[in-house]
């Protein structure tokens, strides 16, 4: 079995030959910006929970508190609002994006763009049993649940056939093996029209696909910079895109209506050693209640989930606010 510090060099590797291929896929160099722009002031960081490993993705449980996945360490876990840590399944191989639905946490394991097969799993959280509903996903990286119930996979893998994103639906089995062809794609996010997703792939751009046209996506976004790596995302309902990067470790701010983005916070990064390859950053991003109020959750490879405030005016009531 390959082990997790191998993928994730097979991974930083697929992230530098996209690079490259983008970067040369360009036109005319643009003038020189600073890289990443920031649009910082205001915003409160605070930590809520550190050293518990790798983090790779996060779903809130409607109650103060978050599931989480630990890429390195094989977990699924569980924060509560009272800052309990509870691992609720271990030994898992790569788990990666995870979403809650009622009674129900799915998550993905397998992540990972060599990884062996990877698979759709559930967590019954009155019964705490585990349940595998798929398996033999190429890569499986993000989930997202739909209005209608169906749950979203975005396949980073490159082993066998091309990968894309597929589609599955709890309430009968149903499975669309790449609903969208869209290729070695990451996070996932609703639209505020709830008739189209985001999502963003190695190439470093972000496309709108529709639901009823997953063929046919449009981008609205990209980051020519070498060490942007878009990861898992969330929008809220003003359609504003809230977008994990690993590469430098911060959330970006991106208008999907202009293509503009901006950093509100760098440095959720860990640092290279001399066994890993390029330094990991922040995975995830969640909108989440935070009182009365709403807030951003981002979890990090460094370990570490924070808390990210708005400064007054700024509205971070998300897309799907009718379903929290």
């Amino acid at each position: 079995m390959t082990s997790g510090r191998a993928r994730r060099r097979a991974r930083w590797a697929l992230f530098a030959a996209a690079t490259a291929t983008a970067a040369c896929m360009s036109a005319a160099p643009a003038q020189a910006q600073p890289f990443p722009p920031m649009c910082a002031d205001g915003w409160e960081a605070t930590t809520l929970v550190a050293g518990v490993g790798n983090l790779e993705n996060l779903d809130s449980d409607g109650a103060g508190g978050f599931y989480v996945t630990g890429i390195t360490d094989g977990f699924l876990a569980h924060l509560a609002a009272d800052g309990t840590f509870e691992k609720l399944v271990t030994g898992l191989d790569n788990p990666a994006g995870v979403r809650t639905a009622g009674r129900s946490v799915y998550f993905l394991t397998g992540d990972g763009v060599t990884a062996a097969p990877g698979t759709l799993q559930r967590y019954d959280l009155d019964t705490r049993a585990v349940t595998v509903l798929r398996t033999g996903l190429n890569g499986p990286d993000g989930v997202l649940l739909l209005p209608d119930g169906d749950l979203l996979i975005s396949t980073i893998g490159v082993t066998g056939l091309p990968g894309g994103i597929s589609r599955y639906r709890p309430a009968t089995g149903e499975f669309t093996e790449r609903w969208s062809p869209l290729s070695l794609t990451n996070g996932l996010a609703l639209a505020p029209d709830g008739r189209s997703i985001y999502t963003d792939n190695l190439t470093m751009r972000i496309f709108r696909v529709p639901l009823d046209a997953p063929g046919d996506p449009q981008v609205v976004a990209s980051f020519p910079e070498l060490l942007a790596v878009p990861d898992d995302m969330e929008a809220t309902r003003d359609g504003t895109l809230y977008v994990a990067d690993h590469g430098v470790g911060g959330v970006y701010r991106v208008d999907p209506a202009t293509g503009t983005n901006c950093a509100i916070i760098t440095g959720l990064i860990k640092p290279p050693d001399p066994i890993r390859m390029p330094p990991d950053g922040a995975t995830s991003v969640r909108i989440a209640r935070d009182g009365e109020a709403w807030a951003l959750f981002v979890t990090s490879m460094d370990g570490t989930l924070r808390r990210l405030r708005p400064p007054p005016g700024i509205d971070l009531t998300p897309a799907d606010a009718g379903r929290r």
